[in-house]
């Protein structure tokens, strides 16, 4: 694929995966619609992009609002005058047992990392039907296996596995390609983000950072996935191995997934 003057939305764009997805897609040719919710942080990304010599338009948008999501695909789309691929990065994690949990929490989840995909995907996709281009998820091996202290982040998740494999049905006829990722542990600040049961940040990752995958090995993947038509993209050994054992021995694994968080900094299963 040739991604020259290709037009890329990723939504969630000012850290992490999205970041490092709008400098990898941009350094291959694309112009790129990047979206944030803090508007200080969405500008220090534009001005890296820029340094790059990349075409970037950034908007400021919250990724559970079905306004702004409707207002990015029309200013992309009035900027640039088509969208060719699609980026579903904004996301936000959670870590509490679901007997402490504010239920507000819940929803806030579900609101950004699946309500957040529905509305950019509606919105985007009549003009990415029209360029016959991809819708692209980034869902997580939580979307393959739950785990403890994350139900709203796994139900998220489950939730865009499931959305993702009933439109690529719709559209495979129509020459739209759907690509869901599960990056499985990668190195980002989606775990310092993570809400905790009152809905504050958790401030600290409880897992070492160091030992992940990068973003920017991601990112590249990603591109790889795009450029090669994959369906799905599944990372890092622990991730493949996941979701096979979920297939195979799920009874089993929920005693090792167990133990396995429970070793987490400050679980809250002690």
């Amino acid at each position: 694929m040739n991604f020259t003057n290709k037009v890329v939305v990723i939504t969630g764009a000012t850290s992490g995966i999205g970041e490092a997805c709008a400098a990898v897609f941009g350094a291959a040719g694309a112009k790129l619609v990047i979206t944030g919710r803090n508007a200080q942080k969405l500008e220090t990304t534009a001005a890296k992009l820029r340094a790059m010599n990349l075409t970037v338009l950034p908007l400021l948008a919250d990724a559970g609002s079905e306004a702004d999501n409707k207002r990015m695909a029309g200013e992309a789309f009035a900027r640039f005058g088509r969208i060719d691929i699609l980026i579903n990065n904004a996301g936000i994690s959670m870590r509490a047992l679901f007997q402490d949990l504010d239920l507000d929490v819940f929803r806030k989840v579900m609101d950004t990392n699946f309500w957040g995909t529905v509305y950019a995907t509606k919105y985007c996709l009549p003009a990415i039907l029209e360029s016959k281009g991809s819708i692209i998820g980034i869902s997580s091996i939580n979307g393959y296996r739950g785990t403890p202290a994350r139900t709203a982040y796994t139900a998220s998740k489950y939730a865009m596995n499931g959305f993702f494999e009933s439109l690529r049905t719709e559209v495979m006829k129509k020459g739209v390609h759907v690509l869901v990722v599960a990056p499985g542990f990668t190195s980002s600040n989606i775990r310092n983000t993570a809400l905790t049961a009152d809905g504050s940040s958790q401030g600290e990752s409880p897992r070492d950072e160091s030992k992940m995958m990068t973003s920017e090995e991601v990112a590249t993947r990603i591109l790889q996935a795009t450029t090669s038509k994959r369906r799905d993209l599944v990372l890092t050994t622990q991730g493949k191995l996941a979701v096979f054992l979920n297939k195979w021995i799920p009874g089993i694994l929920d005693s090792i997934v167990y133990n396995q968080m429970a070793k987490e900094k400050d679980s809250p299963f002690h």
